[in-house]
């Protein structure tokens, strides 16, 4: 069993043995954040200040999920690691497994995927109140633009009332407006097929993916002995990849630790490439705003890449100031190479070469490996090489 101190640097350190509270922690590429994260599980169950039981950490996958898993478990005594580290959407399953009898849905609910949806609001057409927007034709590709437009609502926590009482107020201001009075009829024809949709789904025993968050959400904002409850069960909640969050598990998480407010984020808004997923980076961005005296730890220890790496991507990154973190919360957020094994393989800077053709540019690729396979005395499974698409690949 390891010791969850050991080895780590200053800040590293620093979040780990962070004492309670809001923290938030802006982990660069390469930095460590997985080991944070599992040393600060541990620490926070060996030195006592919770239970295994009271700790609950949220990631995006099952393959990091059960990474984070593993991790804990080698950190801890045999048989006491029974902290609940799933995806968001795991969770939601659980507390609706639960609980679900509380909002009227079947305790066996069966879930939908993609096709699953667009099959279901085809069979249930003509229960939508669908008139501007009902199809003429093959209703599929209309349907996925429905099912798209619900996924999206759900994942900003909108509910259909909500969304209901926002289009009728439209409708009130457009009067006499006749561009204006359109949009807001094609808004509340949708705000009623959303209704519908969810009542339907409710009806049938059915939920589709987004459900599982923001049905659990709707379950606690609606139900505070179950809100109670949970909120007593985990004492210690932390986020993986904080910036990928959208604005429904934000405010899951914000409700789950509103008691005890010991809520550890991770992430980067360097990193935030999922914006077409729901993800919304605002969230990291207002993290201080939410929690004003959460402290802030920056790791810049980087254990992936070369000095030259890390600098060009700091240059490259700077074109999206002013909307970075490090100029919000005004922190530097430059990375440090602390691989000093890796400096004899290649001190000089990035080399841009440019060629005429996809295979002159092949054969000087593979010439370069071949040089520094022989100069370093490396297998040619130590290159990686990085493609634009699957084609240049072959």
């Amino acid at each position: 069993m390891d010791d969850p101190l050991e080895g780590l640097t200053e800040q590293q350190l620093e979040a780990v043995t962070h004492a309670g509270g809001p923290l938030l922690i802006v982990a660069g590429a390469g930095t460590g954040k997985t080991t944070v994260l599992t040393r600060r599980v541990a620490h926070l169950i060996r030195s006592g200040a919770a239970k295994s039981s009271e700790v609950l950490a949220l990631t995006f996958t099952d393959k990091a999920a059960q990474e984070m898993q593993g991790r804990i478990d080698e950190l801890l005594p045999l048989g006491s690691a029974d902290t609940t580290v799933c995806t968001f959407h795991s969770f939601g399953d659980r507390i609706l497994r639960q609980y679900a009898l509380e909002i009227g849905l079947a305790q066996d609910y069966r879930m939908l995927d993609d096709t699953g949806q667009v099959l279901f609001l085809r069979r249930f057409l003509f229960d939508l109140p669908l008139q501007r927007l009902r199809p003429l034709g093959n209703p599929t590709t209309h349907l996925r633009a429905l099912k798209s437009h619900f996924s999206k609502l759900k994942e900003e926590c909108i509910e259909p009332a909500t969304y209901l009482a926002w289009a009728e107020q439209l409708h009130k201001a457009a009067q006499g407006l006749p561009a204006a009075m359109e949009q807001a009829e094609l808004q509340w024809e949708m705000a009623r097929c959303y209704d519908a949709y969810q009542q339907l789904l409710a009806r049938e025993g059915r939920c589709d993916f987004s459900d599982l968050v923001y049905r659990p959400l709707q379950l606690l904002r609606h139900h505070p002995h179950i809100l109670q409850r949970v909120q007593r069960q985990f004492r210690y909640i932390l986020v993986d990849e904080f910036q990928d969050t959208n604005g429904s598990q934000f405010e899951l998480v914000r409700l789950l630790a509103a008691e005890h407010r010991n809520l550890s984020v991770v992430g980067d808004d360097d990193q935030s490439i999922y914006a077409f997923r729901g993800a919304a980076i605002g969230n990291i961005l207002s993290f201080l705003e939410h929690y004003p005296d959460a402290r802030q730890v920056v790791l810049t220890h980087n254990y992936r890449s070369l000095q030259p790496i890390l600098e060009a991507s700091y240059t490259l990154i700077q074109a999206n100031n002013p909307g970075r973190l490090e100029v919000i919360n005004q922190i530097d957020k430059r990375l440090r190479a602390a691989r000093t094994d890796l400096i004899p393989l290649d001190p000089e800077a990035i080399e841009l070469h440019r060629f005429e053709t996809v295979s002159e540019e092949a054969e000087a690729v593979a010439r370069r490996i071949a040089e520094w396979s022989q100069q370093h005395e490396l297998g040619f499974d130590s290159f990686a090489l990085l493609v634009r698409n699957n084609n240049d690949a072959s």
